[in-house]
């Protein structure tokens, strides 16, 4: 019920300040379960995806929006768990079996699943590797897969952004569903499970227009959080540096008026004795 309370609430709010753009919205099931994949550009995705749709898209979204501390913490646990979002533990291995498990549930519910392959949102605005949890969501499920792509989210919230920036219109692209029934009952061949992830992530790609980078996107991240750290130190460095010479510029500075005054005084000493 929240759900949509919220929806009713934003939909016209964003309407109004970024007038969104839907394209395909037929191809989204109106009935039954569908796996809707997507990009990942902004933290706005979570809103401007589900909007242009009748139906109610329920995320897998990363714990960290349940497990703040302070008011900021309660709001967001608050307004996530209100939308049916639910929290996934991303570090990998029996973590990753339990998102799994919590996926196939909602479909099984007959509903819609968000999920963002590449499990996290782009650094660059480029489209990465999508990781195979999604394939297996596909085969075992057996729904269809709706890629859902999103053109223009980096540019009102980029990473670091917190106040969404006017002046961008948005849009949605809705894709025709793919059908993976021919690697039925291959849900545990890896090879299998890289090319369907790799068939879904051609899909956004060919849907978005974006560069598309054969990494994950999360060691792109990792080496620009490395190289920026390695900047901060150089910078440091680089003032630690500049301090040290002031410094020893002044004492020169010291050093020198010390000499001028024992000379004076020297010369005085002299004038004196003549």
């Amino acid at each position: 019920m929240f759900y949509w309370v919220v929806k009713a609430f934003l939909g016209p709010i964003l309407a109004v300040l970024w007038q969104p753009r839907a394209e395909g919205v037929e191809n989204v099931p109106r009935r039954g379960p569908a796996i809707m994949v997507s990009n990942h550009l902004s933290f706005s995705d979570h809103f401007f995806g589900p909007l242009p749709l009748p139906r109610k898209i329920t995320f897998l979204a990363k714990s960290e929006y349940f497990t703040g501390t302070g008011v900021k913490g309660l709001l967001s646990r608050a307004f996530f768990t209100g939308v049916g979002q639910i929290p996934i533990d991303r570090s990998g291995g029996k973590a990753s079996e339990a998102a799994l498990r919590t996926g196939l549930r909602v479909l099984k519910r007959g509903d819609l699943l968000g999920i963002y392959p590449e499990g996290t949102r782009s650094p660059d605005g480029k489209l990465y590797r999508g990781r195979t949890g999604v394939a297996r969501l596909a085969l075992e499920s057996k729904a269809p897969v709706v890629p859902m792509a999103m053109i223009n989210l980096e540019k009102i919230m980029p990473p670091g952004r917190t106040v969404p920036k006017l002046g961008v219109r948005p849009k949605v692209k809705f894709g025709k569903p793919l059908d993976f029934s021919r690697y039925e009952g291959m849900e545990t061949d890896p090879r299998v499970l890289r090319a369907v992830t790799d068939e879904i992530m051609y899909a956004l790609m060919e849907l978005s227009g974006q560069e598309y980078v054969d990494r994950y996107a999360q060691s792109i991240k990792a080496e620009l959080e490395a190289e920026a750290k390695e900047a901060r130190r150089e910078q440091h460095a680089g003032d630690k540096d500049r301090r040290r010479a002031e410094r020893e510029r002044r004492k020169e500075e010291r050093r020198a008026r010390k000499e001028e005054k024992r000379a004076a005084r020297g010369s005085g000493d002299d004038d004196a004795k003549e």
